[in-house]
């Protein structure tokens, strides 16, 4: 294989037979295709944020840039925090469609109401200008509703629509009203009585968590996945494995702020804290691993680092379709906003780039964490926006040290060296699954 050499070939051919496989199992293909589907509005959401939080503020101040950033915020709301309300139906069409059912928007359907059915009845909020939360019935939140609740949607999606379209399959259950009937009348009285089974059980199963277990899907969520994990300190070891646990999570469509920013990032901001007061104070500062390090080291281009993606694909790449992502991207990722990286390349569900995705920031924050135990470079003492693009980041986020600027050149260097294999796997793997669904 031209650039690989012959002692990586046996590997390349496996790596790139079982990563052809994965792609083509149903659930993922129909997974993929979900977010294909829901890409164009995350894009949207990342424009939204990069000039909400950099644009703005370099042109408004004061009320003039609240009120200016209320625009983005209301896009954010319409796409990044109904995450879950999106991509449920949407897994839901496109799993039932790929399985052959004749009535995607029907499973689509259950699959969206069932989410609903799922989420708790009752919410907290804090009232405008109040300090303490209230509770309330019949709402739902963005909480519950956004990023953090995507991989319930995903889940719902998925078995919802396997229950549904099993039960829809079975011949005493359906209501046939004869050909006189519009198609579309009859297809909804075929459906009639699964709906109503699939809706009673996922409804049974919710009222018994609340009633019985006093939880709800989206708690248990919280409890099996992101409370085991805040055992985990914020020393190297320990900032590693979660940063690589929530980029991990991509590959389902999961946000990894579902582990950085509710376990990682509080204790980070107050390893900042301590930096800062320190720093003013000409004291020794106490925290190598903090806020500003973690995203300007290990989080450059975005989450999986994916600056040195699109650098790796404008290099070695060769399909129309990824180096076309990679352009459209660029400039986003300058700031540290990759959605359409993350949907668009993509990373979600895409076990041919998992590995450097996963690698390549662990790789920063350990570097970026020994040149600064070993004095190379000063410990980060600035809280900088995550939008900084990457030099300009290190640059500030140590006080001015140009040193971190190399740290951050260096590992830049040797992480399009580490996507460059994965991506000429990922051309073959795209041009396999394309002529197989040919």
């Amino acid at each position: 294989m031209k650039g690989i050499s012959l002692q990586d070939s046996k590997f390349v051919d496996k790596f790139t037979m079982f990563a052809s496989r994965m792609g083509n199992e149903i659930h993922l293909r129909s997974l993929r295709d979900a977010f294909a589907t829901i890409m164009p509005l995350y894009i949207l959401a990342g424009l939204a944020v990069l000039i909400n939080n950099t644009v703005f503020l370099w042109l408004l101040s004061g009320e003039t840039l609240a009120s200016a950033q209320y625009w983005g915020t209301l896009i954010v709301n319409g796409t990044l925090n109904i995450s879950s309300l999106l991509i449920a139906p949407l897994v839901g069409y496109s799993l039932s469609r790929n399985k052959g059912f004749d009535n995607p928007l029907a499973a689509a359907l259950i699959s969206l109401a069932t989410l609903i059915v799922m989420m708790p009845n009752t919410v907290s909020v804090v009232p405008t200008g109040a300090t303490e939360s209230v509770m309330v019935q019949g709402v739902l939140s963005f909480g519950n509703v956004g990023t953090q609740a995507m991989f319930a949607g995903v889940i719902i999606g998925l078995v919802a629509t396997e229950l549904f379209v099993w039960i829809s399959g079975i011949k005493r259950l359906q209501i046939n009203l004869g050909d006189s009937i519009p198609p579309s009348v009859g297809k909804s009285f075929n459906v009639l009585i699964p709906f109503i089974l699939v809706m009673s059980g996922f409804a049974l199963v919710s009222a018994v968590l609340n009633n019985v277990f006093d939880t709800n899907l989206i708690a248990m969520i919280t409890t099996l996945i992101q409370e085991p994990l805040r055992t985990v300190t914020t020393g190297l070891a320990g900032c590693v494995i979660l940063y690589s646990l929530g980029n991990l999570l991509w590959l389902f469509g999961i946000h990894q702020s579902v582990i950085y920013s509710s376990i990682l990032e509080p204790l980070l901001i107050v390893n900042m804290t301590q930096n800062m007061a320190a720093y003013a104070a000409g004291e020794a500062i106490p925290n190598i691993i903090n806020v500003a390090m973690v995203p300007a080291f290990g989080l450059m281009g975005g989450s999986g680092s994916t600056i040195c993606l699109l650098i790796a694909t404008f290099l070695v790449g060769r399909n129309k379709a990824t180096r076309s992502v990679a352009q459209m991207s660029f400039v986003p990722g300058l700031f540290n906003i990759n959605e359409p990286v993350i949907f668009g390349y993509s990373i979600v569900y895409n076990i041919s780039l998992i590995i450097p995705f996963i690698l390549t920031p662990a790789l920063g924050i350990i570097i970026a964490y020994a040149a600064t135990a070993m004095n190379f470079m000063n410990e980060c003492v600035v809280y900088i926006p995550w939008t900084t693009p990457p030099l300009l980041s290190g640059y500030l986020a140590t006080a001015g040290d140009w040193r971190a600027v190399v740290v951050q050149a260096l590992i830049l260097i040797l992480g399009v060296l580490l996507y460059i294999p994965f991506v000429r796997i990922n051309d073959i793997v795209m041009a396999k699954t394309a002529g197989e669904e040919a």
